[in-house]
């Protein structure tokens, strides 16, 4: 069975839907934030940990935790990442 295959088939259980569905709602919107930032910004993962006072690693390692939900970042990491590329972060509540 390929990987596409495997995923089609376990998305294929609503329940499994469902729960991707929220995840990719909650934890890939941030994802979304800090990746869109450093893409119009033209910036490297290298470039963005200059930026913050931080190694590619840990630049590498944030995203990767955006992507996964472990561990989460802190608001105050993903501002300094936003920052670093020349944008704000503004959070609010509806």
């Amino acid at each position: 069975m390929t990987h596409d295959e495997m995923i089609a088939k376990m998305l294929s259980d609503p329940e499994v839907r469902a729960e991707y569905e929220r995840l990719e709602r909650e934890e890939f919107f941030w994802l979304d934030i800090v990746l869109n930032a450093r893409r119009a910004a033209g910036l490297t993962q290298a470039q963005v940990a200059e930026r913050m006072g931080t190694q590619a690693p840990a630049v590498a390692r944030l995203e990767r935790a955006l992507a996964t939900g472990k561990p989460s970042p802190s608001l105050a990491t993903l501002r300094k990442y936003v920052n670093a590329c020349g944008k704000e972060l503004v959070v609010t509540c509806r």
